[in-house]
């Protein structure tokens, strides 16, 4: 018996994947296919699938075509198969050409020209609703936002606004496809979702025209040094029906979800010790300092919860404002220590302490790529990770694009209670800067 194996996404299933599968057939007489699993598509950056793992295996299995059909399920799982299936000849569209010539020491390789005038790329771009994003801003720098929104379907970078006209013009000439539009009014009628990304003592205002124009808005917390300011902000995004959402990344991310589940789900024991380190010098960002701090009380908020006894604020400060912050939090079952630096460089890592084991990462621990599990009765400290691909704006983005398809508003990833305890911290050393001036 002769063995084929083929691998694809199958989404959006159509005549050019049906075409593959038939021709595959012929080179066999047993025809395996392989279909991506979910996990693996998000792992490598892949989000623009519009049908589920299940939906896909149904189309695939409606054909008729294959004898069996397996999951792929990690980047490397090819050559596995090819040895436990003992697969004599690889099937794939010549759009890979070349990209699979390593396996020929396992088995035959053939590629096939792909059906001309169709892929599942045009079938999505004809059937997803598009959505329009302008950006806000008074730097010239997108935070990867128009690369990352390129990868998806659903989502275009089209317009930028400044205060300062010469920023627009310079950000309009460095990013192609965005125009710099010089009235706000005529900035906002052209867009469907605002990425507010500004001083901090401007995003309210801006969060608050977006939403009265019925625009859904992504925005750098904190929206506000104002607890107050940000719940009515909350509520005007609610009874005006759109997305109010913190630019807080980590929390879109497999691997971040993974930590929480360990964490939360009390497979490190009851939470002893929380530390959490960053640290970033940016001079063109004003109040990079509190942008700092709200993406280091993220974490503790997820995992420690809002309810400490009491928090002790030590700032160091110069002419220009914050230049490092200590924030030392006592639990009822723990202690948390934040660490942030503006101009003081501090080692970037985050450490979780339980009764039965600890959670590391050092480095960019915001990126959530990948964490250390040590746990003291096993021989060796086990490593979670994925392919962590730009700077996580997809990961958000792709959330958001099913929160819109869903019709719902409120944010799951960070939630809003959530946002509004890391403001009301923000709030309480704001406070303190003031008045140690």
């Amino acid at each position: 018996m002769k063995k084929v194996i083929t691998y694809g996404t199958f989404d959006l299933f159509h005549d050019g994947h049906y075409n593959i599968l038939k021709r595959a057939r012929e080179y066999g007489d047993y025809l395996i296919v392989g279909v991506t699993g979910e996990n693996y598509d998000i792992g490598r950056g892949k989000l623009s699938v519009h049908d589920s793992l299940a939906e896909r295996i149904e189309n695939v299995k409606k054909t008729g075509l294959a004898d069996e059909i397996i999951v792929e399920e990690y980047l490397g799982q090819k050559i596995g198969d090819i040895i436990k299936y003992d697969i004599d000849t690889f099937v794939i569209g010549d759009d890979w050409k070349g990209k699979f010539d390593h396996l020929s020491r396992y088995c035959n390789m053939v590629y096939l020209e792909r059906t001309k005038g169709i892929s599942s790329t045009q079938i999505r771009s004809e059937i997803l609703t598009t959505y329009s994003i302008g950006i806000i801003t008074d730097i010239v720098d997108d935070n990867q936002l128009v690369k990352e929104a390129g990868t998806l379907n659903s989502f275009r970078v089209t317009s930028v606004y400044s205060d300062d006209v010469e920023t627009a013009e310079e950000f309009q000439k460095k990013y192609e496809g965005v125009s710099a539009v010089a009235n706000l009014d005529e900035f906002f009628a052209g867009t469907d979702i605002v990425y507010i990304r500004c001083a901090t003592e401007k995003r309210a205002a801006f969060i608050r025209k977006a939403i009265t124009q019925k625009k859904h808005v992504i925005c750098d917390p904190p929206f506000s040094f104002s607890l107050e300011e940000q719940k009515k902000l909350y509520q005007l995004a609610k009874e005006n029906n759109v997305i109010l959402m913190d630019n807080v990344k980590m929390v879109y991310i497999h691997v971040f979800n993974q930590l929480l589940w360990m964490t939360q789900g009390g497979l490190i024991g009851d939470i002893l010790s929380f530390q959490c380190s960053i640290s970033r010098n940016d001079r063109d960002r004003k109040n990079i300092f509190y942008d700092l701090l709200a993406l280091g009380l993220c974490p503790m908020i997820k995992i420690m919860g809002g309810e400490y006894d009491n928090v002790d604020i030590q700032i160091s400060k110069d002419s220009e404002g914050i230049e490092f912050a200590s924030l030392d939090f006592k639990y009822e079952s723990g202690r948390v220590l934040i660490n942030v630096g503006n101009k003081v460089r501090v080692r970037n890592q985050l450490e979780i302490i339980g009764s039965s084991g600890s959670i590391k990462i050092d480095g960019n621990w915001w990126r959530g790529s990948y964490f250390e599990l040590d746990d003291p009765e096993a021989d060796e400290v086990e490593i979670y990770n994925t392919n962590y691909h730009g700077n996580g704006f997809k990961y958000l983005l792709k959330a958001m694009a099913d929160m819109l398809a869903n019709g719902r508003i409120d944010t799951m990833g960070l939630f809003q209670d959530e946002s509004l305890k890391i403001i009301e911290i923000v709030e309480k050393v704001k406070e303190k800067e003031t008045t140690e001036s």
